[in-house]
């Protein structure tokens, strides 16, 4: 199973959690982030409903994927500020 793993950088004259090339809004203090990581990476675990999402890749396709809401990766937090 991959594990999604959610960075507490400096960003924006604050901080911020980046997931891949994704960055949060920016907050005013390390801590907040870092608890704002921790909330997001809990709720990320969490099960949910059974969805179809629809998506455009980079070159203009789009593409439809069913998902199962119990198919939920682990998750970790990283502080690398």
């Amino acid at each position: 199973m991959a594990t999604v793993t959610y960075h507490v950088v400096p960003h924006d004259e604050g901080f911020a959690y980046r997931v891949g090339d994704v960055y949060s809004e920016p907050f005013p203090t390390h801590d907040e982030a870092l608890e704002a990581a921790r909330i997001a990476a809990t709720e990320h675990q969490q099960n949910g409903s059974d969805a179809e999402i629809n998506f455009q890749d980079q070159g203009g396709r789009w593409h439809q994927e069913h998902a199962e809401g119990a198919d939920r990766p682990e998750t970790a937090v990283s502080d690398d500020s």
